[in-house]
């Protein structure tokens, strides 16, 4: 990102108020990423622009936050209104219709005490209450619009944006944003977005109502059921709605006949500790389907700009990582770009501690994930034991305490080497989930469209 100049080291220096084709700052999307973004850089008085494609409030997945998620919520004033909408969770349940097998995490069990619960909640309400937080706090929210065009300039960014009615707008600013999650703007601008060559995954998922919740504190909980061809996720909302998708490999997908709705609900059929908790519940919403959700952009930043968010990279939703990933690096995407802009001088270091940053979650996470369905990482999670705090600190990756000083991961490499001692000790076993993987990874994903 290019140093301001002098007149430019403090917030809306060199731009005139009587030029709204100006700004400080410019906020490509206006989900959990840009909107975090935005409001920080408001709260610093800079003249921010988010320009967001949709209008809010307006459907997304992801609805599981994480207990990381909370201080991030304090910190960005919207925890009040997100307790109002939000179902409590406090905890993680993971099941085998196999052998019959369940195990329930308690976040207040993870190494650090101080954040045992989170929230679930529909994205529509969350990413309204962000978005209207940074508007609230000065950014300016053009909803309905459309990036279409950046250019480069020596000393600027040019961007360029189609309104729903039309209408075109432009914009300068020196420092460019990307928050635009999957559409990834900036990464198909420069056509570094890669394709992530060790993960593969199809999702369908839709809302229900009256689906069997649990009682109690474990109303809240998520559900993470494995089947023959991936897992599946069993989110409650707080309005009596329950969040159900599942996660499948390609090759699955490609055995489809009928409509997407009905090949979602035989894909149910298959886990019956799942169908179970949804016989009698009725399919209140259409069946989104999703391709491949692994995918990375080799550059997190620029000479003017930063990516942030799914913008740069995702992975895959079992963890519930995202809109926690998005929230931290949307949040250290506005500090890095006020270094640039006030003490120039320290850009080198802050763009490289950027970088570092929003490469550090998706990798912490991706060593799980990409094992996620393996026989011996069931049997792991299946049955926890606390060897050496090994339990407490896998509870914190599902917590999201990833980026704080908590002292997890020695526990977490010896995890892993115990992951590696099973699985040489099952290698028939191993051998075979590892050839499937591999087949699976290879195959390409079916087009599947909403229904």
């Amino acid at each position: 990102m290019k140093p301001a100049t002098e007149s430019q080291n403090t917030p809306s220096g060199g731009f005139s108020a009587a030029n709204p084709g100006f700004c400080d700052m410019l906020v490509i999307g206006g989900g959990p990423a840009g909107a975090s973004a935005a409001i920080m850089l408001a709260e610093k008085g800079y003249r921010v622009v988010v320009v967001e494609k949709a209008r809010h409030p307006r459907f997304h997945i992801g609805e599981s936050l994480l207990p990381a998620n909370v201080p991030l919520l304090e910190r960005l004033g919207v925890a009040e209104k997100v307790r109002s909408i939000g179902m409590q969770k406090w905890g993680a349940e993971f099941s085998s219709h196999w052998d019959g097998r369940h195990q329930e995490f308690q976040f207040a069990n993870a190494w650090d005490k101080s954040m045992p619960m989170s929230y679930q909640v529909r994205r529509s309400e969350f990413d309204e209450i962000l978005i209207r937080r940074a508007a609230e706090v000065g950014a300016a929210v053009i909803e309905g619009c459309r990036v279409r065009k950046v250019e480069f300039l020596e000393s600027h960014v040019r961007v360029t944006a189609v309104h729903d009615d039309g209408r075109t707008e432009t914009w300068e600013t020196p420092q460019l944003i990307d928050a635009s999650g999957r559409d990834t703007f900036l990464g198909n601008h420069f056509q570094n977005k890669r394709r992530n060559r060790r993960h593969n995954s199809v999702a369908l998922y839709g809302h229900f109502t009256g689906a069997r919740r649990h009682s109690g504190r474990r109303e809240g909980n998520i559900s993470i059921y494995w089947f023959d061809y991936g897992w599946f996720w069993f989110i409650p909302l707080a309005d009596g709605t329950t969040s159900v998708g599942a996660v499948a490999w390609p090759q699955y997908m490609k055995r489809r006949s009928g409509s997407v709705r009905e090949f979602f609900m035989a894909t149910i059929a298959l886990c019956p500790p799942l169908a179970e908790r949804l016989e009698g519940a009725v399919l209140v919403s259409d069946v989104e389907a999703t391709g491949n959700y692994s995918y990375s952009c080799e550059r997190s930043y620029g000479r003017n700009f930063l990516l942030t968010g799914d913008a740069f990279a995702f992975i895959d939703p079992m963890f519930s990582s995202g809109v926690m990933l998005a929230m931290n690096s949307g949040m250290a995407a506005a500090e890095t770009a006020h270094i640039c802009r006030v003490h120039p001088g320290q850009s080198k270091r802050a763009l490289r501690r950027f970088d570092r940053l929003v490469r550090h979650g998706p990798k912490q996470f991706s060593w799980f994930i990409y094992r996620a369905t393996n026989p011996t990482m069931r049997e792991l999670f299946l049955g926890p034991r606390n060897v050496l705090r090994m339990e407490e600190a896998l509870l914190s990756l599902l917590a999201g305490d990833v980026f704080n000083s908590t002292p997890i991961w020695t526990s977490l490499r010896l995890f892993k080497v115990l992951y590696y001692v099973i699985s040489l000790a099952n290698l028939k076993r191993t051998l075979r989930a590892l050839k499937n993987r591999a087949a699976n990874i290879r195959a390409e994903p079916e087009r599947l469209t909403s229904g």
